[in-house]
C-alpha cells in the first residue's frame, strides 16, 4: 500500500488539512474552514483535529507535515507565537501531534513552507534561488536559495513583512512603524479604507455601495473589487500596498539577488492596478544591474500544503 501524507495548514484566519499519497500530485481529500472570531490555540487545534479525522476515516498517515501562520523553530517544532492567534506561545506542536498520532511530524512557518511547495510543484520548479512572499492575513517571506530552504540562523529569515519602507507610517502590530505589513496586508488595507471612508465622507462610492454603508464590512478582497470598478479611494490604498511591497522587493532584490519573486496569499488577487505597481516600483528601486522576476504563485491556496507534503516528503525520504 502506497504511505499517505497528511498536510496541515494553521493560517492566521483559516485551517485546511489534505490527504495525499507518496509522488501522488493529486489530494486524495481535503477540507478547509475559517477560524472563528476569537479563536485561541485551543480552539484552532480542536478544529483541526476534528478536519484530520474526518480525512482520515480510519487510516493512518506515514507522516505529517504542518505549515503554521507564525514564527516557528523548525529543528525542534515548537511555535513560538502567532501573531494573529492568541495562545500558541512555545507551543510544541510537532510533540502533540507526534503522540496524537503516532508518526513523524515536521513543522515550519507558513512562508518558508509554501517557498518549498512554490519550489517543488509550482511556480518555482526550475530555479535555484527565490524568495516566496505571501500577502494575506499578514505578509512573510520564505527562501530557497541553492535549491535549498534557506530559514537563517534562527528560522526568522524572510521576514519582509516587517522591513521598514516608512518609518514616519503608521504604527504596526510588531510594534515599528512603516513596516510593508502594515501597509500591504488584507486587514491592514480593510482598516485604512475603513478610516479614509470616516474621513472623507465625499469619496469612496463604489466602496460604500458595496458593503450597504457598512464599513465594517469591508474586506480587501471588496476593496479590490471597488478598484476594478474604478472606485478612487480604492485605488489608491491599493496603489499605497504595492507601492510599500514594491520597496520591499527591490531592497532584497539588491541584497540577495534571487532568480525569482513568488507572490502568493489572497491580496495579490487584487488585479493589474495593484500587481502594475508592485513591478514597477520594485524595478525602480533595485539598481538597474539586477535582474529577478516578480510571477504569481502556481498553487494558490494550496501552497502551504503542497509545501507541507514536500516538507515531509524530504525528511523521510520519499520525495
Amino acid at each position: 500500500m502506497t504511505p499517505l501524507i497528511l498536510a496541515l495548514d494553521f493560517g492566521g484566519t483559516k485551517l485546511a488539512a489534505a490527504l495525499v499519497a507518496f509522488g501522488s500530485r493529486q489530494w486524495i481529500s481535503q477540507r478547509r474552514t475559517l477560524s472563528p472570531p476569537n479563536a485561541d490555540a485551543n480552539t484552532d487545534l480542536e478544529i483541526m483535529r476534528s478536519l484530520i479525522q474526518d480525512l482520515l476515516q480510519g487510516e493512518k498517515p506515514a507522516a505529517i507535515g504542518v505549515s503554521f501562520g507564525g514564527p516557528v523553530d523548525a529543528t525542534t517544532g515548537i511555535v513560538r507565537l502567532s501573531h494573529h492567534v492568541p495562545g500558541w506561545e512555545n507551543t510544541p506542536l510537532s510533540e502533540i501531534l507526534e503522540s496524537e498520532f503516532g508518526v513523524p511530524v515536521s513543522v515550519d512557518n507558513d512562508a518558508n513552507i509554501a517557498a518549498l511547495g512554490e519550489h517543488r510543484f509550482g511556480a518555482g520548479q526550475g530555479y535555484e534561488s527565490l524568495l516566496y512572499i505571501t500577502v494575506s492575513t499578514g505578509v512573510g517571506g520564505g527562501w530557497i536559495l541553492n535549491g535549498r530552504p534557506w530559514r537563517g540562523a534562527e528560522g526568522m529569515a524572510g521576514e519582509i513583512g516587517h522591513v521598514v519602507v516608512e518609518p514616519a507610517g503608521p504604527l504596526c502590530l510588531c510594534g515599528k512603524r512603516g513596516c510593508v505589513e502594515r501597509l500591504a496586508s488584507g486587514p491592514y488595507i480593510a482598516a485604512s479604507v475603513q478610516e479614509l471612508l470616516q474621513q472623507q465622507p465625499e469619496q469612496g462610492q463604489v466602496l460604500r455601495s458595496l458593503v450597504g454603508n457598512n464599513p465594517d464590512l469591508l474586506t480587501a478582497q471588496i476593496v479590490s473589487q471597488a478598484a476594478s470598478l474604478g472606485d478612487d479611494l480604492a485605488l489608491r490604498v491599493l496603489e499605497r500596498a504595492g507601492w510599500a511591497l514594491g520597496v520591499g522587493i527591490g531592497n532584497v532584490a539588491n541584497l540577495i539577488n534571487p532568480q525569482r519573486f513568488v507572490l502568493g496569499g489572497g491580496v495579490t488577487k487584487a488585479g493589474v492596478c495593484f500587481w502594475s505597481v508592485v513591478q514597477r516600483v520594485a524595478h525602480e528601486t533595485a539598481l538597474p544591474e539586477v535582474n529577478f522576476e516578480i510571477v504569481p504563485a502556481a498553487l494558490g491556496d494550496d501552497a502551504p500544503l503542497w509545501g507541507a507534503v514536500a516538507l515531509a516528503s524530504i525528511d523521510f525520504k520519499y520525495y
